[in-house]
């Protein structure tokens, strides 16, 4: 018999690592700091009392390190899951990412894999200096190899971090922070996995397809709920998996409605609303009855503290290019 929890994303997480952790004795914890204090976050808190400093090590500050321990650790029968403590720390690990990790199936031959899970907290929110707020998940998207995910709420969270523990390859798991508090859902401890590489159709609609994923979710669902009493009737897709990205999902809403709007809190330039514009733009151009329009964050770096709420998107802007959108003509 499963229990059932009401937990916030943060806590999915733990909930996710420790249901798996009991079942697959493989499976080793490291980072900075998520022995003892459980992790900047607390997403590890109390799971090295459980499982021990053999499955649950803290390590130096040195995330090179801690990928290149990670990728020995997965070609010899462990399944690692490391822990970034900021996404703006990853840089110094991508060379061990990029050049082993995500290559390594290939470079083999398929004789080795590397099941290895990176989980890295990302985005702004939480009014942190340098280095603590930035989304540049479509620098990770664009490296073949790997596999990118991003859970908007507690529910996915748990199931699509089970899924990516299970899968045999390298994923990147991006943790919303902005949202690891706000949001509480019930949660079936069952163990049951969602699949990677696909969509979630969050709401259904006929006038509009709104696309997003991430915190973004938060602000998107609001907008929805709100034009829908104007008698706007959106569509909302959360992309959860960006690499590989579920286009059909995508696609066959677009054909339905006509109309896109793209929200990601990361920069606009180069971003990953830019590659999904560009997929529908080749696959379904006739289909549009308006451009498909972007709201995003500035081409700038994430500023401190409170000036980051005007960098972010917002509800508002989100219902000002939905209503652009529908004027078209």
């Amino acid at each position: 018999m499963t229990m059932k929890h009401s937990v916030c994303l943060l806590e999915a997480v733990n909930l996710a690592l420790a249901s798996e952790m009991r079942k697959d004795e493989d499976i080793v914890l490291l980072g900075e700091d998520i022995g003892v204090n459980g992790g900047v976050f607390r997403a590890t808190a109390n799971l090295r009392d459980e499982f021990g400093l053999k499955r649950v090590m803290d390590t130096p500050l040195a995330e090179s390190m801690i990928a290149g321990l990670s990728i020995g650790m997965s070609t010899q029968g462990l399944k690692p899951i490391a822990e970034i403590q900021f996404m703006g720390f990853i840089f110094p690990a991508l060379e061990h990412i990029i050049c082993h990790a995500a290559r390594m199936r290939n470079r083999t031959r398929g004789r080795l894999s590397c099941p290895l899970v990176i989980r890295a907290p990302f985005g702004g929110g939480i009014h942190a200096p340098e280095h603590h707020s930035e989304s540049t998940e479509a620098l990770l998207a664009h490296i073949p190899g790997l596999k990118v995910v991003i859970p908007s709420s507690p529910t996915r969270a748990y199931g699509l971090l089970l899924g990516a523990i299970r899968d045999p390859d390298p994923v990147i798991f991006l943790e919303p922070k902005r949202i690891y508090r706000s949001v509480h859902q019930e949660i079936e401890d069952n163990g049951e996995a969602l699949p990677l590489g696909r969509c979630f159709t969050l709401r259904e609609g006929k006038d509009i397809t709104l696309v997003s994923w991430g915190a973004m979710i938060t602000e998107t669902l609001s907008a929805a709920e709100l034009l829908s009493e104007q008698g706007i009737q959106c569509e909302v897709i959360d992309v959860a998996s960006i690499s590989p990205l579920d286009t059909e999902t995508i696609l066959a809403s677009v054909r339905k409605t006509g109309r896109l709007v793209i929200i990601h809190e990361a920069s606009k330039n180069l971003g990953l609303g830019a590659e999904i514009a560009a997929t529908v733009a080749e696959k379904s151009l006739l289909d549009l009855q308006a451009p498909i329009a972007r709201v995003a964050g500035y081409d700038t770096v994430m500023p401190y503290f409170r000036m980051e709420n005007h960098f972010m998107p917002n509800t508002q802007d989100i219902i000002d290019s939905v209503n652009q959108t529908l004027e078209f003509v």
